[in-house]
């Protein structure tokens, strides 16, 4: 018989540890849960695992579609769920949910999810498009719940026909994880010069080609601002060359590369921005608006829904033109921009707390 607070999350890459979960572990320790993570093997995924008190549990789960692998990994985690008997598998879109939705119904564990972090397909086109929905429908097939991480993905989920509508759970008003409110506050900014933040991985579905072809231009006119990138270049949807030497040559842009850390990396903007063209649910935005930075963002899914408009942030197509004009609207406008901010840390208080997230797994995603 499986224990009621014994649980599995299955993800693809330790990287994601601390955006996915945050604090959680150490928070439902405390109330009695035990937890699991099944994930490819890396170093950071028995250090995560020692320093935020869940066992890890080693398999392969690669990002890629890899048949013959994608099999062994199915297997060798039924065994383990079989001789586990975990109450609550929990897997992460998109690889570790069709894996981890796959060997948990094999091993007929009695309640699984599936936690939707966004739709790859969104930006795919063709036959990978295709095969990309159709995973998303079989993954979603096996699971007795959906997890959706915000509102945007329910309806693009429910446009798609992904699954029954029914199935689809919201956590409040989305995220899959609480912001740290100890981590992401407003700092002293000592950085005289306006600068312009951006978190996330340097890609083409993010937005960065048409933000650096905003930035050449704004630069231009503004001599003391600066862009500041903080994240990896991604090597699964690269950057045209251009881009890159462009990021690489300008002075005023500043490459920070992949950090452990972000927090302290928004103490030094004036504005967020993130243009992107498909996200889950934007938590960078978050982490912006809790430290006091209002937002430049775009209406595609999972943005939409991070910020309120002319409240904490504003609106931007993805276009060069539009990007420029956006940041031009908030460096003519020192006390919109100081107004948004404050009004961002409010926003974040009353809807994305750690406490309140936390509150909805346990009572939606784990009861």
């Amino acid at each position: 018989m499986s224990s009621p607070n014994k649980i599995l999350h299955v993800i693809s890459i330790s990287f994601v540890i601390n955006h996915f979960f945050g604090n959680q572990f150490s928070y439902f320790n405390g109330k009695g849960y035990r937890f699991y993570v099944a994930c490819t093997e890396d170093e950071k995924l028995f250090s995560e695992a020692k320093a935020k008190g869940f066992t890890a549990f080693p398999v392969p789960i690669v990002r890629s579609i890899n048949l013959w692998q994608d099999m062994q990994s199915v297997y060798k985690l039924y065994r383990f769920i079989r001789k586990e008997r975990f109450y609550a598998v929990i897997a992460h879109s998109p690889k570790g949910g069709l894996v981890g939705m796959l060997a948990s119904f094999l091993a007929g564990t009695p309640r699984r999810v599936f936690f939707r972090h966004g739709l790859v397909f969104e930006t795919a086109t063709g036959f990978k498009r295709t095969l990309l929905v159709a995973i998303e429908k079989f993954t979603a097939l096996l699971a007795h719940k959906v997890v959706n991480v915000s509102s945007s993905v329910i309806d693009e989920s429910n446009r798609f026909r992904l699954n029954p509508p029914s199935k689809n759970l919201l956590l409040g008003r989305g995220a899959c994880n609480g912001i740290d409110l100890h981590k992401f506050k407003p700092r002293t900014k000592t950085n005289p010069n306006f600068i312009v933040g951006f978190v996330g991985r340097l890609s083409i579905d993010k937005g960065i080609v048409e933000l650096i072809a905003a930035w050449e231009k704004f630069a231009a006119d503004h001599p003391y601002a600066e862009l500041h990138l903080v994240g990896p270049f991604d090597e699964r949807d690269p950057l045209p060359q251009e881009t890159t030497d462009k990021i690489m040559q300008l002075n005023s842009v500043k490459n920070m590369g992949l950090v452990a850390d972000t927090s302290h990396y928004y103490s030094e903007l004036d504005v967020f921005i993130l243009p992107s063209y498909r996200e889950g649910f934007g938590m960078v935005i978050l982490e912006a608006s809790a430290s006091g930075i209002p937002v430049i963002t775009t209406r595609k899914t999972g943005c939409v829904d991070a910020i309120v408009e002319d409240f904490t942030g504003i609106y931007t197509e993805i276009t060069p033109e539009a990007i420029q004009m956006s940041m031009e609207y908030y460096f003519q406008n020192p006390e919109v921009r100081k107004q948004h901010g404050m009004n961002g840390i409010s926003f974040i208080k009353e809807f994305f707390t750690e406490e309140f997230l936390f509150d909805e797994i346990e009572k939606k995603v784990f009861a």
